[in-house]
């Protein structure tokens, strides 16, 4: 089995895919999610390359990519270093996807569909990316490293 050319996304309220749905101008997919740069190779101080992002991609309604919002919060330092309250990186991310998701006319939480793409943002890879592994077909979504596969209904492995 080939992977599709557009890919189930399962909603799962209070999981990893509770911010994707259908609004007014077609799909989107949310998330916040820790990310290290591409060709970072971890050594001492891995704590301020290891960045907290609030992703907000955008779909028409046949899953064509149409635009991606990303914005960094800050790093696993400074996470660490203010770790609770409205100031904390984490409380920032998760109050600028709010914010995003808000902006969204007619939005509803819900299943989606999306076709594969790619994108590189502050050296961080963004994207559904496909390929295949000794015959068997992938969809992985980065960098939240949620993995899809057969039988292809949107669930997915981490």
């Amino acid at each position: 089995m080939a992977v599709p050319q557009v890919i189930p996304i399962a909603y799962e309220p209070r999981h990893r895919t509770d911010a994707i749905g259908h609004y007014a101008e077609g799909q989107f997919l949310g998330s916040v999610t820790y990310a290290f740069p591409e060709d970072y190779r971890p050594d001492d101080g891995w704590e301020e390359h290891k960045r907290l992002f609030t992703v907000l991609h955008t779909f028409d309604t046949a899953g064509r990519h149409r635009d991606s919002e990303i914005w960094c919060a800050g790093s696993w330092a400074q996470q660490q270093r203010n770790p609770q309250g409205p100031d904390s990186v984490l409380a920032q991310a998760q109050a600028h996807l709010a914010k995003l998701l808000r902006s969204l006319p007619r939005r509803r939480y819900t299943d989606i569909a999306v076709q594969p793409f790619r994108l590189t943002r502050d050296g961080v890879l963004f994207g559904l990316l496909t390929g295949e592994d000794d015959g068997e077909p992938w969809a992985e979504l980065y960098p939240d490293r949620l993995g899809f596969g057969p039988p292809w209904d949107g669930t997915y492995d981490t």
